[in-house]
């Protein structure tokens, strides 16, 4: 590095990353005593030793073993087109400073606007139901509505869901947590979700590009989902689950945790009622999330409500759609649980569903099952 090198900032960073025998908690702590990069790297190695580093890696970053790797990795990333977010850049989220150990870099592509609102995370099952697709896409588009970016990991199921539900906001920001490179489109089946991301919200990684998706990548991933924002809120979970790693982190953190309630006789409710009965806020909808947060439900009630409200208003109505909604709640019925309370011929139930459907007054499941839409 020269003193004319205007890379000299990222390349300090990565260099401390690339440093022969330094780990990322070593390179926070030196950071956190050194005051910042620049002091940093004024020190000599006895200065480094005197800090706690070993004479082998202090010898090491004096002699900036880790530049040439830094210098891959930047022009990697400069090809790519991505954002190069080191901790000390005013995009950094600020939470996320405040874990034990933040990424030193953070590579993004999309609008960085994603980083400037308050965040919330929403995780949950990969195989989820669709009752768990639907409470995800719910909160996510009134969270983002009331100006809070929705985080999730930007897997299949919830992730998916929340991300695209924030995206169906008007101005709805989500960012997308990876456990891969940026370059790497994993889960490929969400390439299009991704490219749609990052152009109105933000892909982000601690990973390079060209870092492939190890498994071992992504509950480090998870401390990121949970450390940048200031709850998380888990939809679906087995007793066992990479969710419920996320919320565990979010603990540690300080962080809120909430739990979306769902069926007790199904194995994907189990690790939100472990959850809730070991503390976490109860999710109905969004005003819970937000009082616990210190925001006004107004402000959702208000953005979402006005894009959805006028649908939601009940029509008038004939004596026989009439009786078919007065059996319907939200949760899912069955066809022929509908036909049997209703008291009217199977042929006309079907016929008053569709109506009812169309009219946006009902849902349709798998099954075929049928809930009301509040």
């Amino acid at each position: 590095m020269t003193t004319t090198d205007p890379d000299i900032p990222l390349l300090r960073w990565l260099t401390l990353a690339h440093t022969p025998g330094l780990g990322l908690t070593s390179a926070n702590r030196l950071l956190n005593a050194a005051g910042d990069i620049a002091q940093l790297f004024a020190l000599g190695s006895a200065e480094l030793q005197s800090l706690g580093l070993r004479p082998k890696s202090a010898r090491a970053l004096t002699e900036r073993e880790g530049l040439a790797a830094a210098r891959r990795e930047l022009t990697a990333a400069r090809r790519a087109g991505l954002h190069c977010l080191p901790r000390d850049h005013p995009l950094y989220p600020t939470l996320l400073k405040e874990i034990s150990d933040p990424p030193l870099m953070l590579y993004g592509a999309g609008d960085p606007a994603a980083l400037a609102q308050p965040a919330l995370a929403l995780v949950g099952a990969r195989a989820a139901s669709v009752y768990g697709l639907k409470m995800a896409a719910k909160l996510a588009a009134e969270l983002a509505a009331a100006g809070i970016t929705v985080v999730s990991g930007g897997a299949l199921g919830i992730d998916s869901a929340a991300h695209q539900g924030a995206l169906n906001a008007p101005d709805g920001r989500t960012v997308a947590v990876l456990g891969c490179g940026l370059d790497i489109v994993y889960p490929p089946q969400n390439k299009k979700l991704f490219a749609k991301i990052g152009t109105t919200g933000m892909l982000l990684s601690e990973y390079p590009p060209g870092t492939r998706p190890e498994p071992f990548r992504f509950p480090a991933r998870n401390r990121i989902i949970s450390g940048m924002s200031a709850g998380t809120a888990v939809i679906e979970a087995a007793r066992r689950s990479g969710s419920l790693i996320t919320a565990e982190m979010a603990m540690e953190q300080g962080r809120e945790v909430f739990a979306v309630p769902g069926r007790a006789d199904s194995n994907k409710s189990e690790g939100c009622h472990r959850l809730i009965k070991e503390g976490a806020k109860l999710v109905h909808g969004i005003e819970d999330i937000l009082e616990e947060l210190g925001r006004s439900p107004l402000a959702a009630t208000g953005a979402a409500g006005a894009s959805t409200g006028a649908s939601r208003q009940a029509p008038s109505l004939s004596a026989e759609a009439t009786a078919v909604l007065a059996v319907l709640d939200d949760y899912p019925k069955a066809i022929e649980e509908v036909i049997g309370q209703a008291g009217l011929p199977a042929q006309q139930v079907n016929a008053v569903l569709l109506e009812l459907e169309m009219m946006g007054q009902i849902e349709t499941e798998p099954g075929p099952q049928y809930r009301k839409i509040k």
